[in-house]
């Protein structure tokens, strides 16, 4: 791996390296400030490449990360740190976006462990609503950009109550009959990685691998227990637990939902984003995980036990009296 920059180093003329801020095989991730516009921060995400590869290769890995990172520029979500700026300097190449301050999920989440507790469900479910609509636009631009590496700890909590994807470090461009490559290499986080992406540059990944790794990140924030694996699931089909058997207190449509959106197939899970919001608010999902559509529906739409109950009394007092009118 090559050595990280060192504090105080100046990119391009103009960003002043402060601090890494994160590190991984591919390069780190450093807060830097601009120094053409005091006192914005930003961070930089750098990827190197390995100098054995050939020449040609690297040429090419290159080419694709300014068509990425060209693309990642042009996107604008309250929800999504804007990218500014992209360069390459010697074998690396840079990527500037806003420096998102909070704490990630993760943190949160292992915080309230540490504690014996969970997140809040609330809390977590309006994150969820936050992070659909950014995926959401992900998916609609023309062709849709595909995240790749959704996680818990790939979400910031701002200060003001916001919920930031903040990683682009696996997006693609889904182009039609084009196979999945990565230029910045990975294949997301196992936990969170549908099978059809480990396929690496022979697999095809789709908005519905984002809609797994969203759902299965929704799995461990609200049960603190981390997901199973795709690939051992594919072993043992029987090896994950219910939601609910974890948290009794997430609904049945919460555990329903997860557990569709985490089907291996991807054909079995919610087909766009919206689908998996609606049946996460609304409890439709498929007949698969819920022995009856029509209680998912009414429990729903009348949360209280002892309100379905009576609601049920004044339908059945109700169709008696219609009985009554023809005798």
């Amino acid at each position: 791996m090559a050595a990280a920059i060192q504090p105080d180093h100046i990119l391009r003329d103009r960003y002043a390296v402060r601090e890494i801020i994160g590190r991984g095989g591919m390069g780190s991730i450093y807060l830097a400030e601009d120094n053409r516009l005091p006192g914005r921060l930003c961070a930089i995400k750098e990827v190197h490449h390995d100098l054995d590869t050939p020449e040609e290769f690297r040429a090419q890995t290159r080419e694709q990360f300014y068509r990425e990172a060209s693309v990642l520029a042009r996107l604008d979500h309250p929800n999504l740190p804007k990218v500014s700026d992209y360069f390459s300097e010697e074998d690396r190449d840079f990527l500037v976006m806003d420096y998102v301050p909070g704490e990630d999920l993760k943190s949160l989440m292992l915080e309230a462990h540490s504690h014996g507790k969970t997140l809040p469900s609330s809390d977590v479910l309006s994150w969820a609503l936050q992070l659909g609509d950014a995926l959401r636009y992900l998916h609609s631009q023309d062709p849709p950009v595909i995240h790749r590496d959704i996680k818990p700890s790939n979400l910031k909590l701002t200060p003001n109550g916001l919920i930031k994807l903040v990683d682009f470090g696996l997006v693609k461009q889904m182009v039609p009959d084009e196979m999945t490559i990565t230029v910045i290499q990975g294949r997301g986080t196992a936990l969170y990685t549908p099978l059809e992406q480990y396929g690496g540059d022979t697999g095809h990944t789709d908005p519905r691998s984002d809609i797994y790794a969203f759902a299965a990140t929704l799995y461990h924030l609200l049960t603190g227990h981390a997901p199973i694996a795709a690939k051992q699931r594919f072993l043992r089909s029987d090896v994950l637990s219910a939601p609910r058997e974890l948290n009794p207190r997430l609904s049945t449509r919460v555990d329903h939902a997860i557990l569709w959106a985490m089907s291996l197939h991807p054909d079995d899970r919610p087909q766009d984003i919206q689908s998996f919001l609606d049946a996460i608010s609304t409890g439709a999902v498929r007949s698969l995980y819920s022995p009856s559509y029509s209680v998912s529906i009414l429990n729903a739409l009348i949360p209280s036990e002892i309100d379905r109950i009576l609601a049920s009394l004044a339908l059945a007092l109700l169709l008696f009296g219609a009985v009554l009118t023809f005798l």
